[in-house]
């Protein structure tokens, strides 16, 4: 019975059943793929090259570098890949273009006052462009409940600092920095009426909003990769890069389970957690998932094919 796919034949597996239309459209899957540490640093690679090709968000993290037990960590890792100021440039141009203004040829990556660029496009002054969309910034982003009191907040305020004049000292740095968690202090914040701090607890709701973010602003959905392979180690190496107790496995393979449970509150998302084998073994005291059956319930394939193998079950074997 054939137990492995070649790494070509998974990803094109995944370009044609989600990510051209399943996951574009809204849709969710999380995926696990297992595969030798030497063929890895390859699979990364490849599963990047067919996001970014097809405009996805693409976000990479790895549990050598980042605490990946820690929902907040996870988030303020993914949040660093951002460019937070230009998804706030292409929410503008986006309102911008269903008001009526010409706006061909703008890219959101630009440093230039967007404001300023779509006023110079069309004839007029920067603040009548300015004035014109703020009810849509407020109706579209402000109150769209589908994110978070603060997380939508927090939007709305980089979308109207974009109009910033030349000259004049940006002013949301602060935000950017509370996002990203370069500073979590709660305080620097009160000019924003932002009250919410980034931790384990409120952590999944600010994934959830962001990812629904990432959709409307410019990208046609994320592609998440979380690399868990260090997780398995059962003893430290020393090699400076993180080690996880058992304790710390157990949180992982319960956050793991949790986004497994909850998949569909991650619009427009591919997850794609990838592991060594030694994430397969059933032991109870082993560091594989076995040792949190309620994980490995979900992932493990059940019914299997005699003579083939299913390139879109949860979690596969890449060859």
């Amino acid at each position: 019975m054939q137990e492995t796919l070649p790494i070509s034949d998974w990803l094109d597996s995944i370009a044609g059943e989600y990510l051209d239309s399943f996951v574009k459209e809204g849709g969710t899957s999380v995926k696990f793929a297992i595969a030798a540490d030497e063929s890895l640093p390859e699979l990364h690679r490849e599963l990047e090259a067919q996001a970014v090709g097809r405009g996805y968000l693409f976000a990479q993290v790895d549990a050598a570098a980042v605490r990946i037990h820690m929902p907040q960590d996870l988030f303020f890792r993914i949040a660093q890949q951002v460019n937070w100021r230009r998804l706030a440039r292409g929410v503008i141009i986006r309102l911008a273009e269903e008001q009526g203004y010409g706006t061909e040829g703008l890219i959101p990556s630009d440093e230039d006052n967007i404001y300023s660029a779509i006023a110079e496009s069309n004839g007029l002054e920067t603040q009548t462009v300015f004035r014109s969309l703020q009810p849509d910034i407020q109706d579209r982003v402000s109150k769209d409940r589908r994110m978070a009191r603060d997380f939508r907040a927090a939007m709305s305020h980089l979308c109207r600092l974009e109009n910033t004049r030349p000259g004049q000292e940006y002013t949301g740095q602060s935000l950017l920095d509370w996002l990203t968690g370069r500073n979590s202090r709660i305080g620097n914040l009160r000019p924003f009426a932002i009250h919410t701090p980034i931790n384990r607890t409120t952590a999944r709701h600010f994934m959830e909003s962001a990812l629904y973010w990432f959709s409307i602003a410019e990208y046609a959905g994320t592609v998440l990769l979380l690399d868990n392979s260090r997780v398995t180690l059962p003893v430290n190496p020393r090699d400076g890069w993180r080690y996880y107790t058992k304790a710390m496995v157990m949180d992982h393979y319960e956050l793991l389970r949790e986004l497994v449970d909850n998949a569909d509150r991650l619009p427009g998302t591919l997850l794609v957690v990838t592991s060594n084998l030694a994430f397969l073994d059933q032991d109870t005291r082993s560091r594989g998932f076995g040792m949190y059956p309620a994980l490995m319930t979900r992932v493990m394939n059940e019914v299997h094919d005699k003579n083939l193998i299913n390139p879109v079950a949860s979690l596969i074997r890449i060859s």
